[in-house]
């Protein structure tokens, strides 16, 4: 991609480094990026790295300068023509928005810090298409001041260089320029010397008189310019006076942070400058003018990566607790020290690569690139649904499989969690001005997968789904139903509101066969396509993951099982005892452990814990947080499977596993019917004994049923991949 990047300057700071970091990792992966800035040390840096640099007045916020910066954008814009634009502060931000906006580039932001809102300065601001956060406590700030949608918000890391920033490396240089005693101790600080940013700086100078006699022969290395360098210079000065000797060493703005981190034993900072010192294996006192959080050490990392190591919320500094920590620190038995080096070290390789940081931007960049197609995808999305979330995931891995050309846009009911999990633009599906706008914008509206066209679960959900199709109808878009599972539609004044809809949409493809024989019975006469349903392209997660899922259920090793799925329902009578026995059986008899899944978790963990409840047997339940994949690679495990949810079967068969259906809607059977695979029974009139039947001569001819199945999901894999073609089909038809 071409990038542009715009900022306030290149001088020393936590968000400078930032940027240049993430824009040398960008270059360094094959990409061609361009920063504009008002300069600084930096810039030097970036240029040996092949990064082209534009000086613009960035960084001041009056009209004449802005309107200066404005003009040098728009002639950088319009020569770099870039693939996204990226801006990293708030006038660069406000300033590129619009030209980018006008020019239709698109266009991102990251939120390094918090700005004062007040009067006038929040219309200076423009948050872009998508922002970057580099804390959660922004990503907050962001929704609560500015109403920036959870959604668009990518939380990322402050990516750090474990090369440049190494314990192999001495600062030796760096000594030998201040003339640093290597048999003494060196405490380093790095940070701008503003007054926003310098208040430990000034403390430290403050007590080092203390910290002489604490620590004798203790040396302070302070690096960093800005607005009160020459007082606090003037402060370390005196200081020096007093004590006789060169006990603080004020260094100014440097660029070799890497060697002024190595030439200290012990480091003290916050945010960036923390987290390199932490590469360079230095025990480090996390401490600056948002906050104190002290030494670090394992036991402080979650509250640390809450504020993104800044103290945002702790206490402020004190000299006294400072000049505590640092004596304290300086006594550690060297052991000690380096076992908290290395810690940090651990933890930066673990959490703060800049690799991932770039990651994260190339992905917020995709989100917003410019692509030639717009689908907008409506369904049971957002809801905490394995099978529903299953077939988004499999849709948009099959789009994406099948071109790069085409985005989706989702209507979640948890457009953040949508958004986050699979990397699409979300949107909320009850907020309809933003679906009008959605569907105004794109090409074509994608109604499915699932069995969205039915009057079962409500009339209301029935009219949602129709309503959002008439919308795209009524704006000329083209709508596709998409591996749909068609009814049943009960109420005859629904069953002609689907028809009229379905009878004008461009295309329709369908699961199942029963579905198709549905709309034929309303009086539907247009051509459709049975396929597949979109899981048959999903792929599970990997063995080991899956083997610590089932360990962690508290499963056997080595135990075959059985993977039931059960949900809430009414009017099942004495179904779930009934049920319970058929489980006991299935242990007792074919020496099946029993594992219960939870498909939609509040709707199922009830039902679940009633049916283990009227157990005798013993049995496990699987109750974490699981991805569609990983309770697919759970299934894949299993000898076999029962299950009332309709895409635990889909998953178990994707799996080539032989199951049995608790039918509690026409669904089930007639996709078990498609799968040549036996019901339980209906769970309306459930007869235990029958089911154990039905149990004991799927078991006895499982070798048989087990071949079957696997041709079958074989076919049905192949049919699957027959919507996203017909999709493609109709994308190109349209700009014919």
């Amino acid at each position: 991609m071409k990038i542009l990047m715009a900022t306030m300057g290149l001088d020393i700071g936590g968000a400078e480094t930032h940027i240049v970091e993430l824009a040398k990792e960008l270059k360094q992966e094959g990409h061609d990026v361009a920063i504009v800035s008002n300069g600084g040390v930096y810039v030097a840096e970036i240029a040996a790295a092949g990064i082209r640099h534009y000086e613009a007045p960035l960084h001041q916020r009056s009209l004449k300068e802005m309107t200066a910066a404005r003009r040098v954008l728009r002639r950088v814009i319009g020569q770099e023509a870039p693939d996204v634009v990226h801006a990293h502060a708030r006038i660069p931000a406000f300033l590129c928005g619009g030209i980018c906006k006008r020019k239709n580039i698109p266009f991102v932001t990251t939120a390094h810090w918090v700005f004062d809102t007040s009067g006038v300065l929040r219309y200076l601001t423009n948050w872009g298409e998508r922002t970057v956060a580099v804390s959660e406590d922004i990503k907050d700030y962001l929704i609560r001041e500015y109403n920036t949608p959870a959604e668009h918000i990518t939380v990322t890391i402050n990516g750090i260089d474990t090369e440049k920033f190494s314990p192999a490396l001495t600062g030796e240089g760096v000594a030998a320029e201040f003339g640093l005693d290597r048999s003494k101790p060196v405490l380093s600080y790095v940070s701008r010397m503003d007054e926003d940013r310098a208040l430990v700086a000034g403390q430290l100078i403050d007590i080092a008189p203390e910290l002489d006699r604490a620590v004798p022969g203790i040396q302070l290395l302070i690096a960093g310019g800005g607005n009160v360098f020459d007082k606090l210079n003037a402060r370390a000065a005196e200081v020096n006076r007093r004590l006789g000797r060169r006990c603080v060493t004020m260094t100014g703005p440097r660029t070799d942070i890497n060697e002024i981190v190595a030439a200290g034993d012990i480091f003290v900072g916050v945010s960036r400058a923390a987290l390199e010192a932490m590469a360079a294996e230095k025990p480090v006192i996390v401490a600056g003018n948002e906050g104190y959080h002290g030494l670090f050490t394992p036991d402080k990392l979650a509250e640390a990566q809450a504020g993104n190591f800044c103290c945002r919320g702790l206490p402020m500094p004190a000299p006294q607790t400072l000049l505590a920590d640092v004596t304290s620190a300086f006594r550690l038995p060297q052991g000690e020290r380096e076992r908290l080096g290395a810690y940090g070290r651990q933890v930066i390789f673990d959490y703060y690569s800049v690799r991932r940081m770039a990651a994260d931007c190339l992905s917020v960049y995709d989100q917003v690139r410019r692509r030639k197609y717009q689908v907008v995808m409506s369904g049971y999305y957002g809801f905490g649904n394995a099978g529903d979330d299953a077939i988004l995931d499999s849709i948009q891995q099959a789009i994406r499989a099948a071109s790069d050309e085409v985005a989706v846009t989702v209507l979640s009911n948890d457009p953040e969690q949508t958004s986050r999990q699979y990397g699409l633009n979300a949107i909320p599906r009850f907020r309809m001005l933003r679906v009008f706008s959605a569907l105004r914008k794109g090409d074509v509206l994608l109604s499915g997968g699932g069995s969205l066209l039915q009057d079962t679960t409500s009339t209301r959900s029935l009219l949602y789904y129709l309503s959002v199709i008439r919308c795209a109808q009524l704006l000329r878009r083209p709508v596709m139903l998409y591996a749909n599972g068609i009814g049943p539609v009960r109420r005859p004044a629904n069953r002609r509101r689907v028809r009229r809809v379905v009878e004008r949409a461009a295309l329709v493809t369908l699961r199942d066969h029963a579905s198709a024989m549905e709309l034929k019975q309303m009086g539907i006469t247009r051509p459709v396509q049975v396929t597949a349903d979109p899981v048959f392209h999903l792929e599970p997660a990997g063995a080991e993951k899956s083997a610590r899922l089932c360990a962690g259920a508290g499963l056997p090793p080595d135990r075959p099982f059985v993977a039931v799925s059960v949900r809430d329902w009414d009017n099942v009578g004495d179904f779930y005892r009934q049920l319970a026995q058929l489980c006991d059986h299935l242990r007792r008899a074919h020496g099946l452990e029993v594992l219960f899944l939870l498909m939609q978790p509040e709707r199922d963990r009830e039902a679940t814990g009633l049916v283990r409840g009227l157990m005798e047997e013993p049995s496990h339940v699987l109750d974490v947080p699981t991805t569609p994949r990983e309770l697919m690679g759970v299934l894949g495990r299993a000898k076999l499977c029962l299950a009332m949810r309709l895409h635990t079967l889909i998953f178990a068969a994707r799996m080539a596993v032989p199951a049995m259906g608790l039918v509690y809607d026409p669904k089930v059977a007639s996709y078990l019917e498609e799968l040549d695979l036996p019901a339980a029974g209906d769970v309306e009139s459930f007869d235990g004994r029958e089911a154990i039947r039905r149990a004991d001569e799927l078991m006895a001819n499982y070798d048989t049923v087990l071949a079957r199945l696997g041709e079958k999901s074989a076919q049905l894999a192949r049919a699957a991949g027959e919507n996203e073609r017909l999709l493609l089909e109709l994308l190109e038809g349209i700009g014919k």
